[in-house]
């Protein structure tokens, strides 16, 4: 469709961390540096990972935990070095389709939100069943990169 697209994703690991009773914009710079410092070598094996894209932030309807991750790279996907932070952990997340909105500029939770929201809206008006408790964010930029930005938003399909 013009103003989604649905993707199919295979099983694949993630290093996460769930941030508690902060506003989102607050938890995703919390859990961006726990996650960072895995991968500048706060791990079992002191090693440096490759920062990957997207990171995403699990967001809950009428909650105020979020689960902020970063895909472990391929090379790393077999056996990816155990965080020493007790606060991160790796998860695997199975295959899943997924309906996917994208949109440029800064994302600010209000905006996450209000994309979430459209596509929502256009999965219910054409029929598509689809997870409506939760939905993610994906950040595919550097704070530091000003234009051509890419965020999406993300349900999963039922």
């Amino acid at each position: 469709a013009k103003d989604y697209e649905l993707r199919q994703y295979e099983t694949a690991k993630w290093v996460s961390t769930v941030i508690r009773g902060e506003t989102q914009k607050e938890a995703m710079r919390q859990g961006f540096w726990k996650l960072f410092h895995y991968i500048q070598g706060k791990n079992e094996k002191e090693m440096k990972i490759d920062m990957t894209v997207p990171v995403t932030c699990l967001v809950k309807s009428g909650c105020t935990d979020f689960k902020i991750s970063f895909f472990v790279p391929f090379e790393h996907q077999d056996c990816p070095p155990q965080p020493t932070d007790s606060d991160v952990f790796i998860e695997e997340r199975k295959a899943a389709a997924l309906f996917v909105r994208s949109f440029g500029g800064f994302a600010s939770p209000e905006k996450y939100a209000e994309e979430a929201d459209t596509l929502a809206r256009t999965l219910r008006n054409r029929g598509q069943p689809f997870h409506e408790d939760f939905f993610y964010t994906a950040g595919y930029d550097s704070p530091f990169k000003l234009f051509n930005r890419h965020n999406e938003v993300w349900y999963f399909k039922k």
